[in-house]
């Protein structure tokens, strides 16, 4: 798989970042959501998945820019 980046709102490369993959599928880097009640909110979570929060303008920007 190949991933091309398409944006963040941090700075100097830190997290949270998009990237698009050659699968048509998108792929978040960011730091993992640990807070218990945040995860109990979680449904169907399978082996392997995480939780990775993202502000919402980052989607957004993203959004408006590759839809």
């Amino acid at each position: 798989m190949r991933m091309r980046f398409l944006g963040s709102t941090s700075e100097g490369g830190a997290c949270p970042t998009l990237y698009e993959t050659d699968r048509g599928t998108i792929v978040v880097q960011g730091l993992q959501v640990t807070d218990p009640e945040a995860l109990a909110d979680l449904r169907d979570v399978l082996a392997g998945e995480g939780a990775v929060e993202v502000p919402r303008e980052l989607l957004v920007d993203i959004a408006r820019r590759v839809l």
